[in-house]
C-alpha cells in the first residue's frame, strides 16, 4: 500500500513540469511533507475546463483533491463509506469501484517521495514500526498513477462535487522489497499524454502505460518516527537518520 507521501513542489513548479497552462491550475498552497488520507493534494488530469461546453476538448489541469476514493454510487445515495486510498493493480480492472476511472479518470499524483514503514524492536525489546523513505535518485518529481472518482459532501446544499483519488500500486520489486511488499505504480514522461487522454478506454492498453519504479531509480533511507503522526510536518521528516545497530 502507499500510506503517506510528501509533495513540497509550488504550483509554478507543477505547471511548467506536467506542461499545463497556468489558467488550468488550481494554486498549492502549501508544502506538504506528511500527506496523509483525506488530506486535500495536487493531481493532475484531463477534463472540461469549468464552464465549458460538452463538446470543447479536455484539458490538462492541476487540480487540488482529496485522497481517498468514495465510489460514485454512494456519493449519488448521499452516504458516506471509508474512502479507498489505494487500488491494486492487479486488479483494478475487474473491481467495480475501480473499473470505470481506471477506463476514463486516471489522473498523476505529483510527489518528491513516499514512505513505507518496516517492523522494529528497540534496546528494551519494545515493537515499533520504522518508517523509510523513497525518493528519485534524479530528484525529479515522482509520478504516481492515480485514477480519480467524484464526490459530493451529502450536507452540501449547492450540490458541489469534488475530485478524489486513489493512488495504484503493486508489488514491491528491488530493495523497496525488503522494507514493505507493495509501492505506488509510476507513468513516465513520455506516457503522460496517453495516460491522461479520457477517450483512450481500452484497460489492456493502459495497464501497459504504467510501472513499477525501475530498478535502482531510488534512494531509499529511514527518517524520524515523527511522520508515523500525521499532524507532524516539515522538511525534517524526509531526512536521513542513522539508525542504532
Amino acid at each position: 500500500m502507499c500510506g503517506r507521501y510528501a509533495t513540497t513542489r509550488s504550483t509554478i513548479q507543477l505547471t511548467e513540469a506536467f506542461h499545463i497552462a497556468a489558467d488550468n491550475a488550481e494554486d498549492v498552497k502549501r508544502q506538504d511533507y506528511n500527506v496523509s488520507p483525506q488530506k486535500s493534494a495536487p493531481i493532475v488530469l484531463s477534463a472540461l475546463p469549468p464552464d465549458a461546453a460538452k463538446t470543447a476538448d479536455a484539458v490538462r489541469q492541476l487540480r487540488m483533491a482529496k485522497w481517498g476514493i468514495t465510489p460514485v454510487w454512494m456519493a449519488k445515495a448521499g452516504k458516506t463509506g471509508r474512502p479507498l486510498n489505494n487500488a491494486r493493480a492487479e486488479t483494478i480492472g475487474e473491481e467495480p469501484t475501480f473499473r470505470r476511472p481506471f477506463e476514463k479518470r486516471r489522473c498523476l499524483v505529483p510527489a518528491d517521495g513516499f514512505f513505507e514503514w518496516f517492523p522494529g524492536t528497540d534496546k528494551d525489546g519494545k515493537e515499533y514500526k520504522q518508517p523509510f523513505y523513497f525518493r528519485p535518485t534524479d530528484g525529479d518529481v515522482f509520478a504516481m498513477a492515480g485514477i480519480v472518482e467524484w464526490w459530493h459532501e451529502p450536507d452540501t446544499d449547492e450540490k458541489l462535487w469534488i475530485p478524489t483519488f486513489s493512488i495504484i500500486t503493486t508489488a514491491a520489486t528491488d530493495d523497496a522489497g525488503k522494507v514493505h511488499d507493495r509501492m505506488p505504480m509510476t507513468v513516465l514522461a513520455d506516457r503522460w499524454d496517453a495516460w491522461l487522454d479520457p477517450d483512450l478506454t481500452d484497460a489492456a492498453t493502459v495497464r501497459h502505460l504504467m510501472a513499477a519504479p525501475a530498478k535502482g531509480s531510488l534512494d531509499i533511507f529511514p527518517v524520524s518516527r515523527a511522520v508515523s503522526t500525521s499532524k507532524n510536518n516539515g522538511p525534517a521528516l524526509i531526512e536521513p537518520i542513522e539508525l542504532p545497530a
